[in-house]
């Protein structure tokens, strides 16, 4: 039996407005929905160009339903598939996935329920597509249509290219029949959208394209510096709320996670280092609301349909204009709020630029264009829609009003001798060339390639140094010429642009127009870094201070303690910076752990408390982070140790850490507030007579210093050692 499709629609709009509502519970279709679900009824070729969040999956989930025979749904993630069908086993239908984790048996029931005709949806990636037996069997089932979702993964020229899925149209020809086929993408420029339809043969597709202004969305990019107290403060004020953090490496989702989870946030990692069953455990626990961020890398989300995601955080830069938009698209798909931060660096570039060194010419050539426009995004000043709407081919005439750009605009100025003379360099270089080499010219550069052209002898050659030496602002009026419709990409030839209509006549007739400056985060980093150390030579709040150590001294009299064994200087000068207001807070000072905080913190919290709202001071709690400490596993290996009465320099040895590091380990884990008993070890290191000598001093020191100790005690006497074990276990005894 060979494959066979419905040749015309047999629903009318009723019933499939029927179907929608009694499968999926939807009581009308969305934007282009129905008209594509039709086309797919009547036989013909789609190709459906839909933002995320638009419901693309349901242009062929429904068709699926009503066509007798099996849809086959190609997928590049078998996250996605999973999802899919599960949801649609919620809804009653039988969809069935093929791929590599199904076990022989499971394989074996798919093909037979397949050919028989129960299976109403085939989810399979092109890998499995491709397989002999796989091809076998499926000429045997009646086909009602291929739906190829994700299909800019077609595309060279795409971000996102597989070069299995070049092979899709070969494999379809050999199930043989005419296969209606349906691809659906959320992220194709023109350029790649073309390419798509020419390597399916689906030049006579009929397009239904939406436009990508996904308007709840509110785009923001920051400079990536203390990033990581930023990400927990934009969390926190996102408390309660679903939300995605990506990164590009396994081990920063590992390092974000725990740092989230260490600032009492739910979050899981997501990377495909996790073995399958933590990694689905991981998935269903976000979309079950067990967890409320779950931080991942780009392979987390693609066909994940959770509605209520309120924030989607790019921790490093992505690779591409395109993996952006899709990723940030996963954010408020219910039409509520969804914002959409990255922070980025220029370093995070350079290190993406790295990663495809040893590709093929033309991959990594097409690499190096996404990640400059990816550049351009981030450090251009104007409107973010605009910008995103432009890269995927649509005009948006106006600044949306609603992103960081609009919000907060940049320095603006009158550009109109700016954009003629860029427009009068694209005209002159004959619009052959990309932005770069344009902007070269302006400047007056001399090297090979404007040598060879002769363009060091074109009117426009240096002209622009009148108005600006600066590089980066003649590229960034270029790409507002783009914006603006003066200038246009050529499609054929990647990074070329020429002159329009509307940019020929702007020559003809200049005009006023206003430019904006782009973002400089280096000189905005050097700006804070500034402000910053005024603040810090500022230093403390010294009021509070002097009053903190007034208190310190005056519970040091009632305990019969020195005032250092309560809090040393340095942590009182951090609470009379960073005011903590409750035992809680105080654990995040830096020297005081759970059980000094217990023991010797509820006054000075009072006191802290009293001063802060005396003074209407604004608390700066919300900065302090607490840290996911490297050296934790290396803690509690010790205090474990210390428990089991083992030697130190045994300790030492098995961490391969001299017993100098450890002895500051031990001194870092008292501190804290940990109570350690040393005394087996005491015992054999230092004689019972030095012991009470050292311990009377450290009872009656005004300080707990090393120097001053060894000075008093007298080094002929006391070694350093001796000293230092005393002191950890005196504060062990009387402070923790």
């Amino acid at each position: 039996m060979s494959p066979t499709a419905l040749a015309e629609p047999t629903l009318a709009h009723p019933e499939l407005k029927n179907t929608l509502k009694e499968v999926f519970g939807f009581g009308q279709f969305r934007g282009t929905q129905e008209a594509v679900i039709q086309n797919i009824l009547a036989g013909h070729n789609t190709f459906v160009i839909m933002p995320t969040g638009a419901g693309k999956s349901l242009c062929y989930q429904l068709p699926a339903l009503v066509l007798p025979g099996t849809a086959i749904v190609i997928s590049p993630l078998i996250a996605l598939m999973k999802n899919q069908v599960d949801q649609l086993s919620a809804f009653g239908v039988n969809a069935q996935v093929y791929n590599s984790t199904l076990t022989k048996t499971e394989m074996t029931r798919v093909r037979r329920d397949v050919i028989s005709g129960e299976v109403r949806l085939l989810y399979v990636a092109p890998e499995s597509l491709g397989k002999e037996d796989t091809i076998a069997f499926l000429q045997k089932a009646t086909i009602s249509f291929v739906a190829i979702d994700e299909a800019h993964c077609i595309s060279e020229w795409g971000h996102d290219f597989r070069p299995e899925y070049r092979r899709i149209r070969g494999i379809i020809d050999a199930l043989g029949g005419h296969i209606p086929l349906i691809a659906l993408t959320a992220t194709a420029t023109p350029k790649v959208q073309l390419d798509i339809q020419k390597n399916l043969h689906m030049d006579d597709a009929s397009v239904f394209k939406t436009s990508f202004n996904r308007t709840n969305l509110y785009y923001e990019v920051r400079a990536k510096r203390n990033t990581k107290k930023q990400l927990i403060q934009y969390v926190q004020s996102h408390k309660g709320k679903a939300g995605i953090i990506y990164c590009l490496s396994r081990k920063k989702v590992e390092e974000v996670a725990e740092l989230l989870r260490v600032n009492d946030v739910r979050a899981l990692p997501y990377h495909a280092g996790l073995d399958p069953h933590t990694r689905m455990h991981n998935q269903d626990a976000f979309l079950n609301e067990d967890c409320d961020v779950i931080v991942a890398t780009i392979a987390f989300g693609m066909g994940i349909d959770k509605p209520d995601v309120r924030f989607v955080i790019h921790f490093d830069a992505p690779k591409s204009i395109e993996g952006y938009y899709q990723e940030t698209g996963r954010g408020g798909r219910d039409g509520l709020e969804g914002n959409c931060l990255m922070f980025y660096s220029y370093d995070d570039i350079l290190k993406l630029e790295k990663f495809s060194k040893d590709k093929p010419v033309t991959e990594r050539d097409n690499a190096r264009q996404l990640l400059q426009e990816m550049t351009n995004y981030s450090e251009s000043a104007v409107c973010r829609r605009r910008q995103l709407l432009h890269y995927f081919g649509e005009h948006m005439a106006t600044d949306c009003g609603f992103c960081d750009n609009c919000r907060h605009p940049k320095e603006k100025y009158e550009g109109q001798e700016f954009v003629g003379l860029a427009l009068r360099a694209v005209v002159q270089t004959e619009a052959r060339f990309g932005l770069d080499h344009i902007a070269q010219v302006l400047l007056g550069l001399n090297n090979p390639h404007i040598e060879s052209y002769a363009h060091n002898g074109l009117p426009v050659y240096g002209a622009g140094k009148a108005l600006s030496v600066d590089m980066q602002q003649w590229l960034s009026v270029l790409r507002q010429c783009l914006l603006n419709g003066l200038l246009e990409k050529d499609i054929d030839s990647i990074g070329i642009v020429r002159i329009t209509e509307t940019g020929l006549d702007f020559i003809e007739n200049p005009r006023p127009i206003v430019l904006t400056k782009d973002h400089d985060f280096e000189a905005e980093r050097l700006v804070e870094e500034d402000e910053e150390k005024v603040q810090q030579a500022a230093g403390h709040d010294e009021a509070l201070f002097v009053q903190l150590k007034d208190l310190r001294k005056q519970l040091a009299k009632q305990k019969n303690l020195p005032p250092y064994v309560l809090f040393q200087d340095p942590s009182l000068k951090e609470m009379a910076t960073t005011y903590p207001t409750s035992l809680h807070e105080l654990t995040h000072v830096s020297g005081v752990g759970q059980g000094k905080a217990q023991k010797f913190g509820a006054p000075f919290v009072a006191a802290i408390k009293q001063y802060v709202e005396e003074n209407d001071i604004e608390t700066a709690a919300d900065v302090v982070i607490k840290s996911t400490v490297n050296r934790s596993k290396l803690k509690i290996y010790i205090i474990q140790q210390i428990d089991k009465k083992m030697d130190l320099a045994g300790i030492a040895r098995s961490q391969g850490i001299s017993l100098t590091d450890l002895m500051e380990e031990i001194e870092h884990i008292c501190y804290s507030g940990t109570r350690l008993n040393l005394d087996y070890y005491i015992r054999e290191a230092v004689d019972e007579d030095k012991q009470g000598e050292i311990y009377d001093y450290f009872m009656s020191a005004a300080s707990d210093n090393i120097a001053l100790a060894m000075s008093e005690l007298g080094a002929d006497d006391f070694s350093e050692e001796e000293v230092r074990l005393m002191r950890v276990k005196f504060l062990s005894e009387v402070a923790n």
